[in-house]
């Protein structure tokens, strides 16, 4: 079951900065859209979501699958889902052509991943994870991956 929209969701002190890092993978969607609204070229588009790529959400990625999503069971529909769509935003971040078509999907499919874990999964991990799997969780990952500065700020 979805929460209600309006509520905010209480997370966890171990999960908080993996969720700060999805507000993050938000802010990319929405720069990904402000760049098409205003013409900016794909390509300059491309080498911010390049970097956003190496420098956050490939880690990202990597300890959501390494510490978060085996609280549950490899078997867990939503687990398979999460990861099935990790491999789907891969293949699109290192797409190198048909760059506009590759980041319309990024900007529609993170968005959609982002919203999933966060009042889907995220919850039900929440839910069943020991105070020792949470404790597990946030020793490998106490403060989240900062995205720094883009010199090209294209979406101003």
């Amino acid at each position: 079951m979805v929460p209600p929209r309006d509520k905010p969701i209480k997370r966890h002190k171990a999960i908080q900065p993996l969720s700060r890092e999805h507000h993050q993978g938000l802010l990319l969607c929405w720069k990904i859209r402000k760049g098409f609204e205003t013409g900016v070229e794909p390509q300059r588009i491309k080498k911010y979501t390049d970097w956003f790529w190496e420098n956050q959400l490939q880690e990202h990625f990597r300890i959501e699958e390494k510490y978060v999503f085996p609280v549950l069971s490899a078997q867990d529909v939503l687990v398979k889902q999460a990861l099935e769509e990790h491999e789907h935003l891969a293949a699109l971040f290192c797409q190198d052509t048909e760059i506009s078509f590759a980041l319309e999907m990024i900007k529609n499919d993170l968005e959609g991943h982002i919203r999933f874990e966060e009042r889907v999964l995220f919850n039900k991990i929440q839910e069943e994870a020991s105070a020792e799997e949470l404790q597990h969780i946030q020793e490998h990952h106490e403060k989240e991956i900062s995205c720094g500065l883009w010199e090209d700020e294209f979406w101003k």
